[in-house]
């Protein structure tokens, strides 16, 4: 999901989204289970005038004893580390130090500006320590001004910054845009991990084990990205929840001056947007929810299905443009298949002195398919690429899939993505990740035998956060959820269930491929902005129709 394809279309990009086998498997992965995606780094995203961001202050003896596993999950001591951006809180007492706040905007891009806000490290106690958010806005062009409108991207671990940059706000000019990154994220205060060499050897990773010797490799790294999380992010790896980034957002809401929530949420955000009227319903404006995410992993569909399916259009509009890869959808398909396989044993070389792995190989398959009809003819060419024995093509697929940059550094979002992850998630047993996995190869045979079990969040040095159960409030006003009938990453059905399950929402279908509708659609933007502008609620079977 590179900035270059937020800029183009509006839309959140492909970068780490499915939480099938690593992470991209690690970062290329997303939703299903409450996990999404996400547009990356932007060149034209705001410079808050931000270095990059420097190593944790040394850490100290551990902060307690070693706590006592709690839902089976190998919890570690949390290190007194205080990383940079996380200080003391504003003068003050109580919740009131952060809602006195006042925002000093200055221009930090040739669209936007904006403004650093403290929030607590921890909500349960605002006396405590402080950290850092970063907002921008592109201001309002048109009167009268409807207020602000936030945007997020998805991920978790999206940068809004980055989606801010390249945002198109061509007919919502009453509104200020804004959005920002979360905490654990990007500008605000981040989330410190392993990065660089240790993140390559992570993607390049099998992450579907054919024996007990890689399983054991598979559960070594992940206890290892868990830990090296906790040593460089302390007591911020327990405070980077949903949760929390919903108190975040209520927190900027009030700063605005808006007594209800604008808002428009893609993937993960959906998340974001339902936790925040489940939380919040009398201050919840106008909401669209765009690539709904499966709030309770209840859903029949899995993730990895929603890819198969969007390679399987894929397969057919390239056998019927003879694309080289076989003559109709199944060749395609068995193509595909039998590459996957012979990475597992024979890497292809790369770019550079660096292979394409499986996983890689996986990432760069998966990754543009976010892009709809638009990402297929880069994947015919580098799947042909590879056929032949080049696996430069689908390298760099993945590269921008993991928001790799050719330096060798990875965006945020490549350890945001995890620990946000799994600070949500309940998953506390490597056995049942491998019975899902299990599942999936049935269920998606394609795919399914090379996504490998979701091992990161069982294995997670921290305890989850409490879980958001029975979402359903939205206050008075209808939500508008989105769904696009091709989606990858949330499939439809998604969508379909979170309009159900929230009250007075309103379903708006999308025929079409890709990762959700606004930026691909012009349809879905006409509808979503006399939503937003004129709170006119598209009738019950809306649907926006292919060409």
């Amino acid at each position: 999901m590179r900035s270059e394809h937020t800029a183009r279309r509006g839309r959140p990009t492909a970068s780490a989204v499915l939480v099938l086998g690593v992470l991209v498997v690690v970062a290329v992965l997303l939703a299903g289970c409450g996990v999404l995606p996400v547009p990356t780094r932007s060149p034209a995203s705001p410079d808050t005038g931000s270095s990059a961001p420097s190593a944790p202050s040394a850490s100290t003896a551990p902060s307690s004893v070693a706590p006592t596993p709690a839902d089976g999950r190998p919890l570690e001591p949390v290190p007194a580390v205080v990383p940079p951006g996380v200080t003391d809180p504003p003068a003050g007492s109580g919740p009131a130090r952060y809602t006195g706040q006042r925002l000093d905007w200055q221009p930090c891009s040739q669209r936007a500006e904006c403004a650093s806000v403290s929030a607590p490290l921890d909500w349960s106690a605002p006396d405590g320590r402080a950290l850092t958010l970063v907002v921008g806005r592109i201001r309002a062009t048109a009167s009268p001004r409807l207020g602000t409108l936030f945007i997020n991207p998805g991920g978790p671990g999206g940068s809004g910054l980055s989606l801010l940059g390249g945002f198109p706000t061509q007919g919502l000019e009453h509104y200020d845009v804004a959005s920002w990154d979360p905490r654990g994220v990007g500008r605000s205060t981040p989330v410190r991990c392993s990065g660089g060499a240790d993140l390559d050897r992570l993607f390049s990773l099998d992450v579907s084990p054919d024996d007990d010797a890689e399983a054991s490799v598979l559960n070594t790294a992940a206890r290892d990205l868990g830990r090296s999380c906790l040593a460089g992010s302390g007591a911020l790896l327990e405070h980077i929840s949903t949760a929390d980034t919903v108190r975040d957002l209520d927190l900027l809401r009030g700063l605005v001056g808006d007594e209800r929530l604008h808002y428009l949420g893609f993937s993960y955000g959906t998340q974001i947007g339902a936790q925040y009227a489940d939380t919040f319903p009398a201050r919840t404006g106008p909401m669209v929810l765009d690539g709904a995410v499966d709030l309770d992993d209840a859903s029949k569909v899995s993730q990895i299905q929603g890819f198969e399916r969007a390679l399987g259009h894929f397969a057919t509009w390239c056998a019927d443009q003879r694309c080289g890869l076989g003559d109709d959808r199944a060749a395609v398909l068995d193509t595909v298949k039998r590459l996957l396989t012979r990475l597992d044993a024979s890497p292809l070389p790369g770019s550079g002195d660096r292979v394409l792995t499986q996983q890689l190989g996986l990432s760069g398959v998966l990754t543009p398919l976010y892009d709809g009809t638009s990402g297929w003819p880069r994947l015919a060419e580098a799947l042909g690429q590879a056929v032949r024995g080049q696996g430069a093509g689908l390298l760099a697929l993945a590269d921008r899939g993991n928001e790799r940059d050719r330096d060798g550094s990875y965006g945020s979002i490549a350890t945001a993505f995890p620990a946000i992850r799994c600070l949500d998630s309940q998953a506390t047993s490597v056995a049942d990740a491998d019975r899902k996995a299990r599942a999936l190869v049935s269920a998606a045979p394609v795919l399914g035998p090379f996504s490998g079990p979701d091992v990161f969040c069982p294995l997670w040095p921290v305890a989850p956060a409490p879980e958001a159960r029975n979402l359903h409030r939205v206050g008075d006003r209808p939500v508008l959820v989105v769904g696009t009938t091709g989606d990858p990453a949330t499939p439809y059905e998604y969508a379909v269930a979170m309009a159900r399950r929230l009250d007075s929402a309103v379903l708006l279908t999308n025929e079409g491929e890709g990762h959700t509708g606004y930026g691909s659609s012009a349809c879905v933007q006409r509808v979503v902005q006399a939503y937003l502008n004129e709170g006119r609620v598209p009738a019950s079977g809306a649907r926006c129709t292919a060409g």
